[in-house]
């Protein structure tokens, strides 16, 4: 299990942009491949971002390509998710999450067994 707590939701307005953080607390960070999660209400939780335990690789959901980045600094054991050109359809929790193994790659959220609280983004029109 890897402690996850995000922080940087909030309110922007379609068409700007929010960053996200996740902080983790195990020395074991970086062997897992780490990933974002979001959850809009009365929709399933999907996938948004996933990156390599190296960092060098990254994956996206279809709805968020070319708009969001994911990155990782391991050395201060960090996530981040960039969010641009933000749509209203991005409104949801935003959930970091790790796998159940290190060096695993999955963009299945039933693969995935440490999450953070979540952080609300909304977008307004």
């Amino acid at each position: 299990q890897v402690h996850l707590v995000e922080s940087g939701g909030g309110l922007v307005q379609a068409g700007g942009s929010l960053n996200l953080s996740c902080a983790a607390s195990e020395d074991t960070f970086s062997t897992y491949v780490m990933a974002w999660f979001r959850q809009a209400p009365g929709k399933e939780r999907e996938f948004v971002a996933g990156v390599s335990w190296s960092g060098i690789m990254t994956y996206y959901g279809d709805s968020v390509k070319d708009r969001f980045t994911i990155s990782r600094d391991n050395a201060v054991k960090m996530v981040y998710l960039q969010m641009s050109r933000l749509k209203l359809e991005d409104t949801a929790v935003y959930y970091c999450a790790a796998p159940e193994r290190t060096h695993f790659y999955s963009d299945n959220s039933t693969e995935f067994t440490s999450w953070g609280q979540g952080i609300q983004v909304t977008v307004s029109s």
